[in-house]
């Protein structure tokens, strides 16, 4: 049993939060540079430069790439033989939370209660946190703040086994369609496929958290992805919704074994902005 100090996780949360407004992963950017030189429309072309500098001048000033710096997600892989010490692990987690939202200058836009009142927390608590236990004596945390410009353009659909391929890949095509240009695009679009009809909408948002150069871990998924992102980009929303070559960066797809009456299919749609950051304790 390996002893670890909550205080320590609350570090540890404290300057993912802030590090993953401040600095893109570096295959994210390489993505909106890629993206400037392929495109052909003009206005498109100025806008994926004008990306590029506002990450530079993020990076530079340490300020957040963007005012929403969104609601805290955390996933949490948690080894079975740790024992933390001094807090409960997920209050650990919220005051990690709430001090890179303080101490981070970071805006806070979590209420308290959804429907009435809608009282802001002022420290951006509670986050959302999914949590597995795994083999280990170890602690894996990815931060993956979420605004919700992108969010409010996610959808579910209960998918019966007799749709094909390509039903999934226009319900994803027209997800991204019926958006247009409300999630800042280009987009990042996370597809989970498989589960039920809440762990589909898990694993979308766990495809948003892994990096945009790592492909699905089976050909055929690989292949699905691929044929996705060329659908979504035949929509020719483009950049800022203005029209152009390039709506979307990338499809990630994470998938799970369901049940034999259902195919559920869940799309979480990022901005470009594709905020995660992790750390292994």
């Amino acid at each position: 049993m390996r002893n670890i100090d909550a205080k320590v996780i609350t570090e540890a949360v404290r300057e993912l939060f802030i590090s993953a407004n401040v600095t893109l992963p570096a295959d994210a950017r390489q993505l909106i540079e890629n993206a400037s030189v392929r495109e052909s429309d003009p206005r498109a072309k100025g806008i994926f430069s004008i990306m590029c500098e506002n990450l530079d001048a993020a990076a530079s000033e340490g300020v957040p790439i963007c005012q929403d710096t969104g609601m805290a997600v955390l996933f949490a892989e948690v080894g079975q033989d740790v024992h933390i010490a001094g807090a409960a692990f997920e209050d650990a987690v919220n005051e990690g939370v709430r001090r890179a939202y303080t101490e981070g200058y970071l805006r806070k836009s979590v209420v308290k209660d959804p429907l009435f009142g809608r009282e802001n927390t002022n420290d951006n608590t509670p986050a959302v946190i999914h949590t597995r236990i795994v083999p280990g004596d170890r602690i894996k945390l990815t931060a993956a703040p979420k605004g919700f410009g992108s969010e409010n353009m996610s959808a579910i659909k209960m998918f019966t086994p007799s749709a094909s391929r390509d039903d999934i890949i226009e319900f994803v095509a027209d997800t991204v369609r019926r958006a247009g240009g409300n999630p800042c695009p280009p987009v990042c679009v996370g597809v989970g496929i498989g589960g039920d009809f809440e762990y589909s909408a898990i694993l979308a948002k766990k495809a948003l958290a892994r990096p945009v150069s790592l492909r699905a871990d089976t050909a055929e998924y690989r292949e699905l992805e691929a044929d996705m992102l060329a659908a979504v980009n035949k929509l020719g929303i483009g950049a800022q919704g203005f029209g152009g070559d390039v709506t979307a960066l990338a499809v990630n797809i994470e998938h799970y074994p369901t049940h034999i009456a259902g195919l559920p299919v869940a799309v979480n749609i990022n901005c470009h902005v594709m905020r995660h950051k992790e750390v292994e304790i």
